[in-house]
């Protein structure tokens, strides 16, 4: 098994399960809930059994932690983590803006990640050592040094509670850096494609699962760019948060990231 190789079935498992969803996304679909707000639907299942389909024809042996079926564990050697369809609530509501996320894990370290938005034609891939891409063409992480050059991306997860809360004191701190605004477009694994090609500053969440983030956050460590959690710490493969961004940046966004963690005693 070469990482040629393994790049290839991601990309193909992508592409085949983004076929999928734009027939569902074309011709509709039922929507169900999860959660209060937390959908789900036939789309984001069998995008999933496509996606786990064409990597066991590939590699039976390997384990697969996906969001709707499949929950092998953390711990294996081998280890792909996917999102199906990440964006579901956009889908839902037919805006076009999201992807399916898949990346490969070797013995707990980020091989290679892939992001495809099937509507868009926008193929993000990332091999370690290697660098990312968009398209086929480099990308790097932006240079800016100062908050106040940059827009900030977030998102809000399901709670509208304490994470909520804690997510917009940190948005009134990040303005009264004097940012040049706030995108939430309800993708994690587009906003981290988006912080890799230059055009989000920062991107910061306080609850993700591994699947939203496994693939983004090579993205985002191969063009140059630096990934955490909000605390500062190493990103675990569980339920945490996660903060984004060129290593200049990711030093000023910290301090105001971390506080609000603190201060409403987020759980992950």
């Amino acid at each position: 098994m070469t990482s040629a190789q393994v790049l290839d079935v991601a990309i193909l498992a992508a592409k085949e399960s983004g076929s999928l969803l734009s027939d569902y996304f074309d011709n509709g679909v039922t929507m169900r809930h999860k959660g209060v707000v937390d959908l789900v639907s036939d789309a984001d299942v069998n995008s999933e059994r496509k996606i786990v389909e064409v990597i066991r024809n590939a590699f039976p042996g390997h384990s697969v932690l996906g969001e709707e079926e499949n929950s092998e564990t953390v711990e294996s050697e081998d280890l792909w983590v996917i999102d199906p369809l990440d964006g579901t609530t956009n889908f839902a509501h037919r805006i076009p803006h999201f992807a399916v996320s898949i990346a490969y894990y070797r013995q707990g370290k980020a091989e290679c990640g892939v992001v495809w938005n099937p509507i868009r034609k926008d193929l993000y891939v990332a091999e370690r050592g290697q660098g990312a891409t968009h398209n086929g063409v480099p990308m790097r992480i932006g240079t800016q040094t100062a908050l106040s050059d940059i827009l900030v991306a977030t998102g809000f997860y399901y709670d509208r509670g304490a994470m909520m809360e804690a997510t917009l004191d940190a948005i009134r701190d990040c303005f009264r850096q004097n940012i040049h605004g706030i995108r939430r477009f309800g993708t994690a694994s587009l906003d981290l494609a988006q912080v890799a090609s230059g055009s989000f500053g920062a991107y910061f969440e306080y609850v993700l699962s591994p699947w939203d983030f496994a693939a983004g956050r090579l993205l985002v460590e191969e063009a140059g760019g630096c990934v955490t959690a909000c605390d500062g710490s190493e990103l675990p493969m569980r339920k945490t948060s996660v903060l984004a961004a060129n290593p200049t940046l990711h030093a000023a966004m910290l301090p105001i990231v971390s506080q609000h963690l603190r201060s409403w005693q987020i759980q992950t």
